[in-house]
Order: structure tokens, then C-alpha cells, then sequence
């Protein structure tokens, strides 16, 4: 480089050399030294960017191939990464062939069982079951076509947790639906998995043969898209919804698997529920309720919250059993056997509150949307310390009829509804002073009436109730999803609102200094409640070896401890 310089500069080795012996020539010396450390410098430049653009070249044009294909959603509710495409609904989204497609042949080369890619790879081609009442494969079929390796020693489930071998992180499945809605049709699966970045998979759809050979199954396969559902308080793991889109023509299968590799032996099987009756469903109300966990066994609570819901008009409820205790275990079973309840196990291999958020609740929560939707018209998703009571009517269906006669919910989804905090270190009525008998006096609805009177807005604290045929994904105190044209309304409190019963919520008992007031709505339900649940009390005392509550302390006494209490706030 020194060498190319002086060639262009006309340098000779005598002016290099008298540069010193003069202040002229150092001043020559010095510029000749900065030109050079100069081209240097630019020299470094063009390098650097040189190998710049040669790793650019090689992530775009070589490394991104691998990352086709993932359909993975990361959606707008997990803060960090947001994006506008994040906020697109699925329902507005266009289902491709494209993505029924896992090799590069064709939109009906995917599959390893079917059609002309069946052929190209040396295999036996077989039809693909068309239309919603085609016939089923005769075993003659299945023997003339490649071996499905149907999963024989898995029974098939419709709501239990089930590992995906074969992936770099945790990925669990629940349960898999049916979903026609928008005639985008597809078998939408409830499961769990890595939050950012989840493994690709497959759907293996499972088609029954003629004959009744449990074995004879043909398959088909399809890559699954990863919707992650939006409350997930960014940890490791989230509930998602795992999507296998079907073809137009494409039969509904009955069962699924998911897994990683086409020729994978499946460690999942469930059968996919299909309840679209093409009939509007009648107007019948159910409750779904998050995990029961930390070995949950207060009877009296469940009893009253099963009873009050019955009488508000509930006639079905969805429990997910993490960890309860004997008691309630006793008391649910009894009303199993009368239809009353679903008890769904949920043993998911995750960390509460580490890996995932509060035993994976919005999984539980949007299996029990998807199985309850087109069997009942309306859908409360509440906790066991909640009741949604009506000001003005008796009943739940008695107040979405007298808001749907004054207002305009030909659009509406869901009705929301404001919380007030019903705080347990407030005193007690003092009507449970009246009474001796240990159940009456104990039933929280009717021993706590003083309310914080400052109600919490939409969307903070607050329940709904939902028609689950208008809702894509569900979330705790609102409706994340809609079908388009749909949204929510804002119940106005003198309707009706959300009894919470609880601590108060940042600890100690500094809530109770906040405005209240006494709010006995819920007094007109006192008869009933009191009768249905000493009755199912008595009925199931000796079976279920349930302990009276103790009776509540005298008048005397109470005033004494509220002294006390206050004695120590101050």
C-alpha cells in the first residue's frame, strides 16, 4: 500500500529521506503519514462491509429456508413483540393451499398417503375422502395404501393433557374441535407450548375404515399454524391454539394427532369434537371455571356457588380438577351424576406461575368456549368467589331478555359486567346474628353486603357472559376475539353487576378504609339458597364426611374483635 502510494505521488527515496531536515519537509513527512493511515482506513471500511454483505447474502438466500412454513402467530397481547400483522384476526385472514402444504409439489403433494405425491414417492396413491357425507374406506383400501401407524395403544381423549414427542421444548395438547365458522374450516386443537418460537408440527388427521377393525385407519397430514393466545404475562410457555386447516371438500375426520415428523409415531390421539348442529341452540346457560388447585376442598363454598348459579338459571358447569381435596371430590360427583357438572382432569407438566401463567387457565378457558359452543346459548366464565346477580330481574336469562329488548345487540358477543368488591374483613350483616343454624350463617352472599362503592371500569376486574358461537378466543375479564361484527356491551350497573367476594387484594386490610356501602341484592335469593344448600348439606353429610362451619359469634363478641381490629390499624 506505502509502496502504490509513493508510486502515485511521484515520490523519490531522496525527498523520503531530506523530509526531517527541514520544517518544510516535515510538514510533507506528517501529510504523507496521514494520507496513508487514511487509505488504510478505508481499506478496513471496504472489507468490513465486503464481509458484511457476503453474511446478509448467505441468512437471506441459504439460512431463511428453514424458517418457511413455521405458521407461528405471535398475537398482539404479548406486549414486546407487536407487530401490525400481529393484529390481524384470524376470522380476516385467508386459509391458502399453501398451507396444506409441508414438501414442495403442489397443493396436493403434501401428503404422504394421498394422490399423485403418494406416486412420486413410490408409494400407493389413495383417494382423499371428499365431501361432508362421503363414505368411509373400506379395510380393502387401506391395505392397498401405506402404512398409517395409527396409534393403537392410545385411547382416544376429548380432554386430557398428552405430550408431542419429538420437539425441542414442552408442547402439550388437550382436546381438538371442530370449527366451520366463516366457512374456514378447520380442527382447532387447545394445547400448550414455548411462547416465542414453538416448534413446528403436524396435524395427522385419522379416517375410520368401513369395517370395525380398530386398526384399519387411513391418514392424511397437514401443517399446523400456532396461534398463541394473547394473556400469557410473556413467560416461557403459553396456551395457544394449535390450527389444521381442512380442504373445502375435505371430510371431517375423527380423530387428530400432532406431531413433528411426517412418519412419526404418535404420542397423542384425540377425537375431534364436532357439535354444529345447524340449528340455533336453545337458550340455555353453563359456567366454566379455571383450574381447581392448591387441593381446593371448601364444600360450603362450592355448594353455594353451584346452588345460587342454579337458581340465577345456570344448567351446566365445567370444572378442570388440577389438585382438589375429598370433600369437594365427593360433593362434584354427586352432581355429575345428575348431568350438573363436567369434570375435566389437568395434570399439565408445566410450572405454575414460572413456565406458564396460573395453571395454564386460558387453555381451560377456551376449551370449555369450544365445548360449550352449540350446546348452550350463553357462556359465563367466572371464578368460584363470583356471582353476576341482576338488580332488577330473578334470573340470568331473565336480564339478557330485558337488555336485548332495550338494546340494540343484534351485534352483540358478550355482556360485560363491572366488579365490585365485596371485601371479607368488612364486618358481617348483622342478620347472620339472627340465626343458629352453622350453614345459613356461614353462606358468604348473605353474611358479606358491604361493598366498595366505587366500581372497577370494563375491562378491569370485570366478567362476562358470552354467546360462544361469536367468539374466537376468550379471555378472563373480557373477549379478546370476535367474529367480525361483533363486540362487546357494557352492561350499565344498574342492571346488574359482579359480586366479588375477597381479600383485599394487595394484602393486609387497608381496603376496607375505601368508600362503601351496604348492598343486600342478593337477600332476595335467600330462602332458596339457604334450603337447596342445607339440603344437599344434610343429603351428603355421612357420604361426602362433611364437618358443620362453626357458628357464628355473638353480637358481643364480633364488636369486640372489630375494636380490636381497628385498635391496630391505627
Amino acid at each position: 500500500m506505502a509502496i502504490k502510494f509513493l508510486e502515485s505521488e511521484s515520490w523519490s527515496l531522496e525527498d523520503i529521506l531530506t523530509m526531517g531536515s527541514s520544517s518544510g519537509g516535515k510538514k510533507k513527512y506528517v501529510n504523507y503519514r496521514n494520507r496513508q493511515r487514511a487509505q488504510m482506513s478505508f481499506f478496513i471500511v471496504v472489507i468490513f462491509f465486503a464481509i458484511f454483505g457476503i453474511i446478509v447474502f448467505a441468512e437471506i438466500f441459504l439460512i431463511d429456508e428453514r424458517g418457511k412454513g413455521a405458521g407461528v402467530l405471535v398475537r398482539h397481547g404479548s406486549l414486546v413483540y407487536h407487530s401490525r400483522q400481529q393484529e390481524i384476526n384470524e376470522y380476516e385472514e385467508s386459509l391458502s393451499n399453501d398451507d396444506y402444504i409441508s414438501i414442495r409439489l403442489g397443493s396436493d403433494l403434501g401428503s404422504l398417503d394421498n394422490g399423485i405425491g403418494a406416486l412420486l414417492l413410490g408409494r400407493n396413491p389413495m383417494p382423499l375422502p371428499v365431501g361432508e357425507d362421503a363414505e368411509p374406506q373400506s379395510s380393502k383400501d387401506v391395505l392397498d395404501n401405506v402404512l398409517s401407524f395409527y396409534p393403537t395403544h392410545l385411547p382416544p381423549s376429548r380432554g386430557n393433557w398428552q405430550k408431542v414427542n419429538g420437539t425441542r421444548y414442552k408442547f402439550f395438547v388437550f382436546s381438538a374441535f371442530y370449527d366451520r365458522r366463516r366457512l374456514q374450516r378447520s380442527v382447532r386443537i387447545i394445547a400448550a407450548t414455548k411462547t416465542r418460537g414453538p416448534d413446528k408440527v403436524l396435524c395427522k388427521f385419522w379416517y375410520k375404515s368401513m369395517d370395525d377393525n380398530p386398526a384399519n385407519f387411513t391418514s392424511k397430514w397437514v401443517q399446523a399454524k400456532i396461534r398463541v393466545i394473547r394473556e400469557n404475562w410473556n413467560l416461557k410457555y403459553s396456551a395457544c391454539f394449535v390450527m389444521c386447516p381442512l380442504l373445502q371438500n375435505q371430510t371431517v375426520p375423527q380423530y387428530v394427532s400432532v406431531v413433528t415428523k411426517k412418519n412419526s409415531i404418535p404420542t397423542n390421539l384425540l377425537e375431534i369434537t364436532n357439535q354444529f348442529n345447524g340449528t340455533r341452540s336453545s337458550k340455555k346457560f353453563a359456567i366454566c371455571v379455571k383450574p381447581l388447585h392448591f387441593n381446593y376442598n371448601r364444600a360450603l363454598q362450592i355448594l353455594e356457588f353451584i346452588e345460587l348459579n342454579r337458581i340465577l338459571g345456570i344448567e351446566h358447569f365445567t370444572f378442570y380438577n388440577h389438585t382438589i381435596g375429598p370433600q369437594v371430590d365427593c360433593l362434584l360427583k354427586e352432581y355429575i351424576k345428575q348431568g350438573l357438572v363436567t369434570l375435566l382432569p389437568w395434570q399439565l407438566d408445566m410450572i405454575s406461575q414460572k413456565e406458564i401463567r396460573t395453571e395454564g387457565l386460558f387453555a381451560a378457558l377456551n376449551d370449555c368456549l369450544y365445548r360449550s359452543m352449540y350446546r348452550y346459548s350463553h357462556v359465563l366464565l367466572i371464578d368460584l368467589d363470583e356471582f353476576i346477580v341482576p338488580r332488577n330481574n330473578d334470573t340470568l336469562p331473565q336480564l339478557i331478555d330485558f337488555l336485548n329488548r332495550r338494546m340494540n345487540t343484534r351485534t352483540t358477543g358478550s355482556y360485560s359486567f363491572q366488579n365490585a368488591f365485596f371485601y371479607l374483613q368488612w364486618s358481617d350483616d348483622d342478620s347472620v346474628y339472627n340465626s343458629n343454624d352453622p350453614v345459613s350463617s356461614n353462606l358468604v352472599t348473605l353474611k358479606k353486603t358491604r361493598r366498595r362503592s366505587k366500581l372497577h371500569p370494563h375491562k378491569q376486574r370485570s366478567k362476562y357472559i358470552c354467546r360462544p358461537e361469536l367468539v374466537v378466543e376468550a379471555g378472563n375479564h373480557f373477549v379478546w376475539e370476535f367474529l367480525p361484527g361483533h363486540g362487546t356491551l357494557n352492561v350499565p350497573a344498574d342492571a346488574a353487576i359482579l359480586h366479588h367476594y375477597r381479600v383485599c387484594e394487595f394484602g393486609g386490610d387497608d381496603c376496607i378504609k375505601t368508600p362503601s356501602t351496604v348492598d343486600t341484592t342478593a337477600f332476595k335469593y335467600r330462602e332458596r339458597l339457604v334450603g337447596r344448600v342445607a339440603g344437599n348439606w344434610e343429603k351428603n353429610r355421612k357420604k361426602c364426611e362433611l364437618e358443620d362451619p362453626p357458628l357464628p359469634p355473638s353480637r358481643v363478641f364480633s364488636k369486640i374483635i372489630n375494636m380490636l381490629k381497628s385498635g391496630e390499624q391505627r
